[in-house]
């Protein structure tokens, strides 16, 4: 690999489990969640520069290219945390959908500092980039994981797990869009929080749907209020079941969802019967394992191996 200009792809996820099991005094939530890295990926390529200015493009307009962009921010994080004189210049390519719950800007954050570790030569560790991740957003520690995983607290505190193959999954991203803020906010209103503010904490949800063994018993607590806010949601979820999913859910907060087939015909007779929505965005892809993953991203995963 060239240390002067080189891409990697930054994979999407998809959360098996989701659960929000209360409210904390700071304001943030508890969480408790499966991800998985899944084959759906932007791609991120760098290129040393001679001075020392950060330049971020994008084939997508719909991409901030400034300080909004984690990616940026992720560079900034490295520059000022291991004072560093260099720049650089990042393009990305997008590929996955924004505000669908796939997790692609804070995919695009992890695999920035691990291109910029490369690219720039810092001397750090799986650790020290993990404390830095967990700065930038809930999701970006996960990246550094890659696989099926566990992730509890804000969804910073992650860990292997067994992992899923699931080689046949259709991801629908109808018009309809959530922001993070907005599905919270409603899910406060809903389930979470009392008259009086106090936290409601978790007794209610069995815990074998947790199990690491046991992937399959989705379920995503944003489900309920995201579909009462926007029903196209919850009529592309019914939408994959009708075309022979054996199970879809909303993937994270949304706007996403996913469904699992069985074989490689069912997930291409769904992926015809559903183009007749002109206006969703489906996509084909499968489980990408952890090593997988990491074979994935060469020279740049040895820190996390």
């Amino acid at each position: 690999m060239s240390v002067e200009t080189f891409t990697l792809p930054s994979f999407a996820k998809i959360n098996w489990t989701l659960s929000v099991l209360g409210r904390r005094p700071d304001g943030f939530h508890e969480l408790r969640t499966i991800f998985q890295t899944i084959t759906l990926h932007d791609n991120l390529t760098f290129t040393a520069r001679d001075d020392y200015q950060l330049q971020l493009t994008s084939d997508s307009p719909e991409i901030p290219v400034d300080e909004n962009n984690l990616i940026l921010r992720a560079a900034i994080a490295l520059q000022n945390g291991f004072d560093i004189h260099k720049g650089a210049s990042i393009h990305l390519e997008k590929n996955i959908p924004v505000e669908a719950g796939l997790g692609g800007g804070s995919s695009n954050a992890a695999v920035a500092m691990l291109g910029l570790t490369q690219l720039w030569q810092i001397e750090t560790s799986k650790e020290e980039l993990l404390k830095v991740g967990s700065r930038l957003g809930a999701d970006v520690p996960f990246f550094l994981i890659g696989g099926t995983a566990l992730g509890t607290g804000l969804g910073i505190d992650v860990r292997p797990v067994k992992e899923v193959t699931a080689e046949h999954l259709l991801i629908v991203k109808p018009t309809a869009k959530v922001s993070t803020a907005e599905a919270y906010k409603s899910l406060n209103a809903r389930a979470l929080t009392k008259e009086d503010g106090d936290t409601i904490l978790p007794i209610s949800r069995a815990d074998e749907k947790f199990k690491d063994s046991h992937p399959y018993a989705l379920h995503n607590d944003f489900e309920p209020v995201i579909f009462k806010m926007k029903p196209e949601i919850e009529r592309a979820r019914n939408a994959l079941i009708e075309a022979g999913a054996r199970t879809a859910m909303l993937s994270g907060s949304g706007s996403s969802v996913f469904g699992v087939f069985d074989s490689g015909q069912e997930q291409e007779r769904a992926f015809e019967s559903l183009k007749k929505e002109k206006a969703w965005r489906i996509i084909r892809c499968a489980t990408l394992a952890r090593s997988q993953y990491l074979n994935a991203l060469g020279e740049c995963a040895s820190l996390l191996q």
